[in-house]
């Protein structure tokens, strides 16, 4: 599962012209599903951000995670993360969740950064979408739950 963060301070998701969700500071999230992820990929993401230390506190060092500054996430889906671009001109998009593990995927992820207490707003799975945001510092993470190191 990969992740890319952005820490703004304003963001919002429209479909068709018609604007659907709209968070004030936080975070907005892009977030892949890959064919190869399981339950624990959601669970140790979701964990990450809701406890990444990438807001600032009053000596603007980067000290305070989302729950901290009370911040709300936009979450979105978005497959093309999973691309496999190295071949050829046209990216491939074979390691992509199929739609249906996509979607339960994408759920579970917006329901567990929920349960650890954070504001979450979302775009519509599978959607064209237009997404405007303010992107704060700039600052923004990659992150993929198969690059996690092991707790020792």
């Amino acid at each position: 599962m990969i992740a890319v963060i952005q820490r703004v301070s304003n963001a919002s998701v429209k479909i068709a012209n018609e604007k659907i969700s709209q968070i004030n500071t936080g975070l907005v999230i892009l977030l892949g599903v890959m064919e190869t992820d399981e339950a624990q990929d959601v669970v140790y993401l979701a964990d990450k951000i809701a406890h990444f230390r990438i807001f600032p506190d009053e000596e603007d060092k980067m000290n305070r995670d989302i729950l901290e500054i009370q911040g709300e996430c936009l979450v979105i889906s978005q497959f093309t993360l999973c691309a496999n671009w190295l071949k050829g001109r046209r990216p491939s998009f074979t390691k992509a969740a199929s739609p249906e593990k996509g979607e339960k995927f994408y759920t579970f992820f917006c329901k567990e950064l929920h349960q650890a207490g954070i504001s979450v707003k979302t775009g519509y799975f599978g959607a064209k979408m237009s997404v405007s945001l303010v992107n704060e510092g700039p600052v923004t993470f990659i992150l993929d739950s198969q690059k996690k190191i092991p707790h020792i």
